[in-house]
């Protein structure tokens, strides 16, 4: 039997369709994709092992950073690109650990706020060295000199793209 045979590692055309960007460019956002996806599932698993989800952690690492432990709901849906609804719920899981509550806005009453509790901020405080030494084993461990800041400012531009 004759015929060509294509490698796939040697595709005829780009993988992702047709556009300005090479393969190389697929290939990289490829790797960013699955590698993502499981360096965030890793980190997921190990915060649930502390009894905690990766969105309760980094909802409590936005209020135990805010002024006064205090956020408006929108700022945090935004900052978690989550929909009101899915905040609100959210709201409600950690509330009832007695970690955050959802009171009316100090400053003008009008809006609704998510404030830390004392308890939130003690636990936050127990999840903070475990997860951070997940992070240093899971990714900061395989940063080179000035990769940290290269990472950061692709991820500035991107984001800005984003809005």
């Amino acid at each position: 039997m004759s015929g060509t045979v294509i490698c796939a590692s040697e595709p005829s055309e780009p993988a992702m369709g047709s556009g300005d960007a090479s393969q190389q460019e697929w290939d990289a956002w490829q790797l960013y994709f699955e590698t993502t996806a499981r360096l965030t599932a890793r980190i997921e698993d190990r915060l649930k092992a502390h009894g905690c989800s990766l969105m309760d952690y980094q909802l409590l690492l936005l209020l135990y950073n805010a002024t006064d432990h205090r956020m408006r709901m929108g700022e945090l849906a935004q900052r978690l690109v989550f929909s009101p609804s899915r905040l609100s719920y959210q709201i409600g899981v950690l509330g009832k650990r007695g970690w955050v509550e959802r009171r009316r806005a100090e400053c003008d009453g009008r809006g609704w706020e998510a404030v830390l509790t004392a308890h939130g901020v003690r636990a936050f405080r127990e999840l903070r060295p475990a997860h951070a030494r997940d992070v240093q084993e899971l990714f900061f461990s395989a940063l080179h000199r000035d990769d940290a800041a290269r990472l950061a400012e692709l991820m500035r531009r991107v984001n800005g793209l984003l809005g």
